[in-house]
């Protein structure tokens, strides 16, 4: 992540160039309901999940040596990371290896990063593909104003695209600016919204020169405002700021 932002940093000064991170996938393989069996290496490759009959992913297989102290820490991240252990072998009273099997498309993210981090450094890392297997993926889209973002949509496990799709959602509500219209985001598989969060509309005190006189004069100046701001939702482009796409990796 360190070395992302410095090179992003980079292109912008010297460059002028703006750059769109998006979440690292890897390469599946989906079969559909008629057989076919297609490469897909982008979330917006994949069919309609009515055509879908499976879709197989890329699994690997994981050495890793530790002191015996980082033992239970470094298991509990493998299986949270969908990962199961194969062997444990003590090396030493004090070093022991462990092979674990787990999909590629977990540690292609922040793995290493959590992996360093919970044995502080005292950690090796090793890993070799092995074959695809058969997992319940689902493509989590977001939804902004209406229309998708393609660089924000990814590949996912079906069990935690609930959460990812709340956190992101969260997230884009802090990180988007207020508009003059409602903004919408949603978290979606297929047409099934499994999050959502509302940014409000910058307001204008329209009635704040009518001073007495008959309430439905304000009533009036409150509608006109409202079908005002439906138009504009309706027409209005939301910009994505580039911190918005940064912090989707850091989730």
């Amino acid at each position: 992540m360190l070395h992302l932002e410095i090179i992003q940093e980079r292109l912008e000064r010297e460059f002028n160039m703006t750059v769109i991170t998006t979440v690292p996938n890897v390469s599946y393989f989906a079969y559909t309901v008629r057989g076919e069996k297609l490469n897909i290496n982008n979330p917006s490759d994949l069919p309609d999940p009515t055509m879908i009959d499976h879709v197989e992913e890329p699994y690997i297989k994981a050495n890793i040596i530790t002191k015996t102290e980082y033992v239970g820490a470094i298991m509990g991240l493998c299986i949270e990371k969908r990962g199961a252990i194969i062997n444990q072998v003590y090396l030493t009273t004090d070093r022991v290896e462990m092979v674990f099997e787990m999909p590629l498309a977990e540690i292609v993210f922040d793995f290493y990063d959590k992996l360093k981090s919970i044995s502080k450094g005292y950690a090796s890392f090793d890993y070799a593909p092995v074959d695809y297997r058969s997992s319940e993926l689902v493509r989590l889209d977001i939804i902004i104003n209406g229309e998708v973002v393609d660089a924000l949509a990814a590949l996912i496990h079906k069990n935690r695209a609930a959460e990812f799709g709340r956190k992101i959602c969260e997230k884009l509500k802090d990180l988007i600016p207020r508009q003059q219209f409602q903004i919408a985001i949603q978290a979606a598989i297929g047409a099934k919204i499994i999050a959502r969060e509302n940014i409000s509309a910058i307001r204008k005190d329209v009635t704040a020169k009518c001073y007495g006189g008959d309430i439905s004069r304000k009533r009036k100046l409150l509608e006109k405002q409202k079908k005002g701001k439906k138009r504009m939702r309706q027409v209005g482009n939301v910009e994505i700021p580039q911190s918005a796409f940064m912090a989707v990796l850091k989730l």
